[in-house]
């Protein structure tokens, strides 16, 4: 991790579960970090308390709808001018709804497009203009996908909206690759799919429903961790130069595929 110290990470959905812990391994590994979400406060207190433990890096909280061009266009012209530079591209953003095919909104299906496909495409090209604006030829770039993005779970009969954005990521990481292998260039992709992990998603996930308790669920089982898939994260950034991971899938040992759980 010693050649990524002092450079500019860009973490996506950095305000809680997966991107804030993905913001504080950076942070304490010496990065600046630009963390975005929505909830922009949360991200401030965050940088505030690792300031307290004197991490070696450095915590930037930029306010950004993902679901709006414009505020990812905006949000990219600041940290030209705040950081000048961005070495690793997270796309740790996401979003599901229950919103089955036949019976789901449009809306609903937008903002999952949005927010999972169009954000990342979006944030992808403009970190790798950026990289080529500052000669920039080792950076690296992660999509966080999901394990429902490599197999339809019967469990989850209302999540095959979000399962197509996620099986779309996995076309996207390859995509992204081979441009960039096209062009001779050694930016390297990889894509993480993690399982069920300890976040909100779930929370989201059945806000329509008041039958499901998602805390419950969550106690239920032994469940991934977001520093679990944090330290991949550091694991893909720790690789030698020539190494290229492209995909890393990880789920508890009690949900192979998600194909056993009753939601």
């Amino acid at each position: 991790m010693e050649r990524w110290q002092g450079r500019v990470a860009l973490v996506t959905g950095a305000s809680s579960g997966i991107g804030a812990e993905l913001c504080l391994a950076l942070v304490r590994h010496g990065l600046v970090v630009v963390g975005c979400a929505r909830s922009v406060d949360k991200i401030k207190a965050i940088a505030e308390e690792e300031k307290v433990k004197i991490s070696p890096g450095k915590l930037i909280a930029f306010r950004c709808d993902l679901s709006k061009e414009s505020e990812i266009l905006s949000m990219f012209k600041e940290i030209r001018q705040t950081c000048g530079r961005v070495d690793i591209c997270i796309n740790n953003a996401g979003l599901g709804d229950e919103a089955p095919l036949l019976t789901g909104s449009t809306a609903e299906f937008r903002n999952m497009l949005d927010v999972n496909v169009m954000a990342l495409c979006i944030c992808t090209q403009q970190s790798f203009q950026l990289m080529q604006e500052k000669g920039i030829d080792d950076g690296q770039i992660i999509h966080i996908s999901s394990m429902l993005g490599h197999k339809l779970s019967t469990a989850v009969p209302g999540a095959h909206f979000y399962c197509g954005t996620k099986f779309m990521v996995r076309a996207l990481s390859e995509g992204h690759r081979r441009e960039l292998k096209a062009i001779k260039s050694r930016i390297k992709v990889s894509c993480i799919s993690p399982g069920v992990v300890e976040t909100r998603y779930l929370a989201n996930f059945w806000k329509k429903d008041p039958t499901k308790d998602p805390s419950s669920h969550l106690k239920s089982f032994e469940c991934l961790q977001p520093k679990e898939i944090a330290d991949s994260v550091l694991y893909v950034l720790s690789t030698p130069a020539p190494v290229e991971i492209n995909d890393i899938l990880i789920q508890s040992r009690e949900h192979s595929f998600l194909c056993n759980v009753k939601l």
